[in-house]
């Protein structure tokens, strides 16, 4: 299969709920990191350094937990 479908599918198939926690809290770190860095006035290097760490942190925890997929079949059926 080819590896841009194959992200595409991922990307769009049903995500399981522990990771749409992690999704809603890598957006939360994000939005800190950036409104950090964003801040009118004078902040320390070294607030600034740690302020792009967290920002890409929180975007790989997004990515991860959009690409995971559900592929549990959900109920058991009986036969």
């Amino acid at each position: 299969m080819n590896i841009l479908t194959e992200i595409t599918t991922r990307a769009t198939s049903p995500t399981p709920p522990f990771f749409r926690k992690l999704k809603k809290a890598g957006l939360l770190i994000t939005a800190v990191g950036t409104a950090v860095l964003t801040a009118p006035g004078v902040v320390p290097a070294v607030l600034l350094t740690y302020a792009g760490y967290v920002v890409t942190a929180g975007t790989v925890l997004i990515s991860i937990s959009q690409l995971a997929v559900d592929d549990s079949p959900g109920e058991l059926q009986l036969n």
